[in-house]
C-alpha cells in the first residue's frame, strides 16, 4: 500500500488504486496525510475543505467523507500494512508508516543524497527523488488555503531539488546533463530567476554561450515586460561572467574571486582578474554564488538618513565581541533604538555568514505581541526546517531553534521587546551568535540572568539633529538658514521621529522658511514637557500637521485617541465622532492623506501607537463618551449580525441602561453578518476588556454574549477567557440573569472542549441563578444543557429529572420552541435509561406541538427517537414504519444527516436493498453536496 501526494493524489494497493471518488473527498485525505499520525481538528479540515465560508452541514460533510475513507481502507486490509483512520475527539488522525507516504520518501531522498560525499551518489539519490513525482502536487484536490499552501510548499521543494541535481551534474563535468534538466523547469517556470540563472551558467559551461545569451536576454525582456523589474544578482552575475569571458571547467580564477567575479570574503568584485593576486583554492563552478544558497536574512531594509550615534555603534560592537552576547539596547520611544539597530547589523554582514533573523515583537504595541511560538516558527522555516517538522509548544521549538544555532554564526534581532522572559525564549544557543535586543525598558532581568550588556540611547546631538534634517531637506535649505537649523533641532528635543515628522513637513512647503517653523514650534504651550516624558517629542511634531486639518477631521482625531480596539471602519469612527458613516470616512480620507492614519484594507484603517497617544490628549475629557459610544455601537452591530447570522433567534437580553446606538452597517446574508464577528472578535474582545476597565459591566457581557453565533459555530476556538470575563462582569454588576446566561453558554464550551468536570460545576448553578432572575426560558435551556453534561457522566436520573423539569418551564412559558427541544432531549435519555415506552410518550407529546413549530429536521429526529424504541419494546414492523417515515421526512427536507441516522438504524434490523440503496445515496449527497 502506498499513499500518493507528488501528483494526483492516490492510494495504491496490491490490486489497483482506491476508488477514492470525488474531490472533496480526496482533499480530506490529503489534509490528513499532510499532518500524518498526528490528529486534526475538524475544524481545520473544514478550512482545508471550504476556507471562511463553508456549508452549515460542513462537519455532517467530513463524517460522511471520513466514513467512506474508513470503508475504502478497510476493504484494502490497510491494518495489515498499520494504517488506521481513527477519531480522537472532535479530531480525526491517519496513522500510517512514514515509509507509505511518497511524500516523506521524497524528503528521506533528499536529506540522504546531501549526504554523500560523492557527486555521483548524489544524483542517484536525487534522481530517484525526483521519479516519485508523477504530476503537480495534490493533484485532484480543491487547493484553496492551506492545501494551496503545501501544493505550493511542495513543488518549491521539487525545484530545489531539480537545481541540486544540476549542481551535481555540474560536479560531475556533465553540464550537457545538467542544461537539460533545468530546460524543462526553466520553461515550465520563466520567472523563476533561480531556475534561468543556473540553466545559462549549464549553458555556458557546457560551451553553449549563444545559447545562454539567448536565454538571457529572453528571461530580461519577460521579466520587464510581466513584473517591470530589472534581472536580479544572479541572473546578472551570470550574464557578467559570460561577458568576461569567465573560467570554464577545469579552469579556477586567478584572482580569488569566484565564478560570477565575486570575491570569497563577499566583499564583492575584484578588479585586475588573473594579474597579481596568488591563486587561491579552486571553487568548483557549480557552487558559485548565483546558484549557491544565500544565507538566511530576515533584516529590514537599512534605514536612511541615519546619521551621527558613532557611539553607540562602537558600543555595540565591543558588547557584541563577547561569548553568545546579548546586546541590550535602551531608551524612550522615538529615539532610534530600531534605527541604530538595524544600522549596526547591515554594518557588517560577513560577520554572520549563517544568517540574520529579525523579529518585531511589539511589546509595547497596543495590537498585542505576536504569540512566541509564531515567533519561533518564523524563526526555524527561515533555517530550513519543513512546515509539518515545527513543534507545536513554544518549549520545544526554541528547543528546537537552540540545538539548529548551536554551531552557526548568526544574527538574532528582537525588536521592541516588552521583558526578559519574551527575550529569553528567543536566545539562539550557539556561541558564536549575536543578539541585538532593543526595548523601552531595561530589561535588568535579561542583565542578571545573560549578562545582557546595555547601550543606553539618548536623544541626538544638535550638530546630529541638524544633518538629519538636512538628509531629508537637502544641504542647501540648511546651510542658508544653520542657525534656524539648529534652533529646530534644539527644540524637537533631539528626538529622531519628532525630528522626521517636521523635516517632512517643510519638504512638502518649500515656501515656509525654517526659522517661520521654529517660532512657531517655540509657541507651543508644554514644549518643554516633551523633552522629560516619553513620546511627547512626537506630539509637538504632530501638531504642526493637525493644525492643517478641518475641524471636523482633528474631531475624528481627538476620538479615534480613545477606540480600544486595533483597527475601525466608518461605522465606528462615526459612533464615536456622533456623525455619520459618509462623514466619518471623508474625515478618514484626510487623515490619512496627512499620514494621521493608514488603509489596511478597503474601508479598514488604522492609527499608529503614536499617532494613538497624542490624538488622545487633544481631547483628553471626551474618553469616557467616546468609549460608551463606541461600545454601543458594537452592541448594535453584533445584535444585528446575530439577528442576519441567526434569524428567530430568542434575544438573549434587554438593552443596558442610557443605550444610544449610532448608525449600523446593514447586513445582507448569514456569511456576511459572520464574515464580521469573525474579523471584529479582537477589536470587541478588546472593547469588552475596555468596558470592564472602565466599570462599564451592562456593556461588557452583553458585547461578548452577542457573539454566540460565532461561539457556536468556531466552539472549539478558545471561547472560554472571553466568557469568563464576560462572567466576571455579570457578577460585578450582581446581574442574575447576566450570570445565569454566561454560565450556560460558557458551560457548554466546555463541554465541547472535553472539560466536562468544569462544565458539570458552572452548569449546576445556571439554573438556580436563572430561576432567581425570574428567566424561566433561561432556566430552561439550562436544565436542557445540564442534562446532556449529566448524561454523559452517567447521571441518568439526574439528567431525565432536569430533562423533566424543562419541559414543564417551556410548556408554563407557552415557549413550543424550547418546549420540543426538551422533549427530544428527554425522549433520547428515557431510551438510553431502557424505558422504551416513555420516551414514545415524550416523542409523541413533542410531535403533538405540530410542524409548524419546529422544523422538519427535529420531527425527523423525534421520529427515529419512536422508531427505535418500538424496536427495544420488539415491535418491529412499527419501529421499522417511523424509522422509515424520519428517513422519508428527512430526504424531503434535505436534512441528509438525519436520513443517514435514521437508515442507519434500519438497515441494523433489516436488508431491504431499499434501505441500502437509499443509504447510499443519502451518504453520496451528505459527502458531494458540501
Amino acid at each position: 500500500m502506498e499513499f500518493r501526494l507528488l501528483g494526483t493524489v492516490s492510494v495504491d494497493t496490491r490490486t489497483g488504486p482506491l476508488p477514492l471518488g470525488p474531490a472533496k473527498r480526496r482533499s480530506l485525505l490529503a489534509a490528513l496525510l499532510l499532518s500524518a499520525n498526528t490528529p486534526v481538528p475538524v475544524a481545520r479540515l473544514t478550512d482545508s475543505l471550504w476556507g471562511e465560508e463553508p456549508p452549515p452541514r460542513a462537519r455532517g460533510v467530513i463524517q460522511g467523507h471520513v466514513s467512506r475513507l474508513r470503508a475504502l481502507l478497510t476493504g484494502a486490509e490497510a491494518e495489515a500494512y498499520g494504517v488506521e483512520l481513527v477519531t480522537l475527539g472532535d479530531a480525526y488522525v491517519l496513522r500510517v508508516p512514514e515509509t507509505l507516504l511518497d511524500y516523506q520518501r521524497f524528503e528521506e531522498l533528499l536529506m540522504l543524497a546531501r549526504q554523500q560525499r560523492s557527486a555521483a551518489d548524489t544524483v542517484r539519490m536525487l534522481d530517484d527523488a525526483l521519479s516519485l513525482w508523477q504530476g503537480p502536487a495534490l493533484g485532484g484536490t480543491f487547493t484553496e488555503g492551506p492545501l494551496q499552501a503545501a501544493a505550493h510548499t511542495l513543488e518549491e521543494s521539487r525545484l530545489a531539488t531539480v537545481e541540486e541535481l544540476a549542481r551535481a551534474y555540474a560536479d560531475l563535468g556533465e553540464h550537457h546533463r545538467a542544461a537539460s534538466v533545468l530546460r524543462a523547469e526553466a520553461v515550465a517556470h520563466p520567472m523563476r530567476e533561480s531556475l534561468a540563472a543556473a540553466l545559462i551558467l549549464a549553458l555556458y559551461r557546457a560551451g553553449r554561450q549563444s545559447e545562454a545569451l539567448d536565454w538571457f536576454h529572453r528571461t530580461r525582456r519577460l521579466l520587464a515586460d510581466e513584473l517591470g523589474i530589472d534581472p536580479g544578482h544572479e541572473l546578472a552575475d551570470a550574464y557578467a561572467l559570460i561577458l568576461r569571458g569567465g573560467p570554464r571547467p577545469g579552469a579556477a580564477p586567478a584572482d580569488g574571486t569566484d565564478a560570477a567575479g565575486a570575491s570569497r570574503d563577499g566583499t564583492g568584485p575584484a578588479e585586475g582578474a588573473g594579474t597579481t593576486a596568488p591563486p587561491g583554492p579552486r571553487v568548483p563552478a557549480a557552487h558559485s554564488p548565483s546558484v549557491a544558497p544565500h544565507p538566511t536574512d530576515l533584516l529590514p531594509r537599512a534605514p536612511r538618513g541615519f546619521h551621527g550615534r558613532n557611539a553607540e555603534l562602537a558600543a555595540l560592537t565591543r558588547a557584541a565581541a563577547g561569548e553568545a552576547p546579548v546586546c541590550l539596547v535602551t531608551g524612550p520611544a522615538g529615539v532610534g533604538k530600531t534605527s541604530l539597530a538595524l544600522q549596526w547589523a547591515h554594518h557588517n554582514p560577513a560577520a554572520f555568514p549563517d544568517g540574520r533573523l529579525f523579529a518585531d515583537l511589539r511589546g509595547f504595541s497596543e495590537t498585542g505581541e505576536p504569540a512566541l511560538i509564531d515567533v519561533l516558527r518564523e524563526f526555524l522555516l527561515a533555517l530550513g526546517v519543513a512546515p509539518r517538522r515545527v513543534p507545536e509548544s513554544v518549549s520545544a521549538a526554541a528547543a528546537l531553534f537552540r540545538s539548529l544555532t548551536d554551531r552557526r554564526r548568526l544574527l538574532v534581532v528582537l525588536d521592541n521587546a516588552r521583558d526578559s522572559a519574551t527575550v529569553r525564549a528567543l536566545l539562539p544557543g550557539g556561541t558564536d551568535c549575536v543578539t541585538l535586543v532593543t526595548s523601552r525598558n531595561r530589561l535588568e532581568g535579561l542583565i542578571a540572568s545573560d549578562a545582557a550588556r546595555p547601550v543606553p540611547l539618548g536623544v541626538l546631538e544638535p550638530q546630529d539633529g541638524t544633518a538629519l534634517l538636512a538628509g531629508v531637506l537637502g544641504e542647501e535649505r540648511i546651510l542658508a538658514e544653520p542657525v534656524a537649523a539648529r534652533r529646530l533641532a534644539e527644540l524637537c528635543g533631539g528626538l529622531p521621529l519628532a525630528l522626521r515628522v517636521t523635516a517632512a513637513r517643510l519638504a512638502g512647503r518649500p515656501q515656509w522658511t525654517l526659522a517661520g517653523l521654529a517660532d512657531e514650534l517655540a509657541d507651543e504651550r508644554g514644549r518643554l514637557t516633551f523633552l522629560d516624558v516619553d513620546d511627547t517629542g512626537v506630539s509637538a511634531a504632530l501638531r504642526l500637521t493637525v493644525q492643517q486639518l478641518p475641524a471636523d477631521a482633528v474631531r475624528q482625531l481627538a476620538r479615534l485617541g480613545h477606540h480600544p480596539g486595533g483597527h475601525f471602519d466608518p461605522y465606528t469612527c462615526a459612533a464615536l465622532a456622533g456623525t455619520d458613516p459618509a462623514a466619518a470616512a471623508a474625515a478618514l480620507e484626510r487623515l490619512g492623506s496627512a499620514h494621521l492614519v493608514t488603509e489596511t484594507a478597503p474601508g479598514r484603517w488604522v492609527l499608529h501607537d503614536l499617532v494613538r497617544l497624542y490624538a488622545r490628549g487633544l481631547d483628553p475629557a471626551s474618553g469616557a463618551e467616546a468609549l460608551v459610544d463606541v461600545l454601543d455601537h458594537y452592541i448594535a452591530t453584533a445584535l444585528a449580525a446575530a439577528d442576519t447570522a441567526e434569524p428567530g433567534g430568542e434575544p438573549c437580553f434587554v438593552l443596558p441602561e442610557g443605550y444610544r446606538p449610532a448608525a449600523v452597517r446593514d447586513f445582507a446574508d448569514r456569511a456576511a453578518a459572520m464574515h464580521w464577528l469573525a474579523t471584529e472578535r479582537d477589536d470587541l474582545a478588546r472593547a469588552a476588556v475596555a468596558a470592564r476597565g472602565a466599570g462599564l459591566h451592562d456593556r461588557a457581557w452583553r458585547i461578548i454574549l452577542l457573539q454566540w453565533p460565532q461561539v457556536v459555530w468556531r466552539v472549539r476556538d478558545s471561547w472560554a477567557p472571553l466568557l469568563e470575563l464576560a462572567l466576571d462582569s455579570a457578577r460585578a454588576k450582581q446581574d442574575l440573569y447576566a450570570e445565569s446566561r454566561v454560565l450556560n453558554l460558557l458551560g457548554w464550551v466546555l463541554t465541547e472542549e472535553g472539560r466536562t468536570a468544569e462544565a458539570l460545576t458552572l452548569l449546576e448553578r445556571s439554573p438556580g441563578l436563572a430561576q432567581q432572575a425570574g428567566d424561566r426560558l433561561g432556566e430552561a435551556t439550562a436544565l436542557i444543557n445540564l442534562a446532556v453534561v449529566q448524561a454523559g457522566q452517567g447521571e441518568l436520573d439526574r439528567a431525565l429529572e432536569g430533562c423533566g423539569r424543562a419541559v414543564v418551564l417551556a410548556r408554563e412559558e407557552e415557549d413550543r420552541h424550547t418546549e420540543m427541544l426538551a422533549l427530544q432531549h428527554l425522549a433520547r435519555l428515557q431510551l438510553s435509561a431502557h424505558r422504551p415506552g416513555d420516551a414514545i410518550g415524550s416523542a409523541r407529546t413533542a410531535l403533538a406541538l405540530g410542524p409548524e413549530h419546529e422544523e422538519a429536521a427535529r420531527r425527523s429526529l423525534l421520529l427515529a427517537v419512536s422508531g427505535e424504541a418500538r424496536l427495544a419494546l420488539g415491535e418491529e414492523d412499527e419501529g421499522v414504519l417511523l424509522l422509515d417515515r424520519a428517513a422519508e421526512e428527512a430526504e424531503r427536507a434535505g436534512y441528509d444527516e438525519g436520513a443517514v441516522r435514521a437508515l442507519e438504524a434500519l438497515l441494523r434490523v433489516s436488508a431491504r436493498a431499499e434501505y441500502r440503496t437509499r443509504h447510499a445515496l443519502a451518504l453520496r449527497r451528505l459527502t458531494d453536496g458540501g
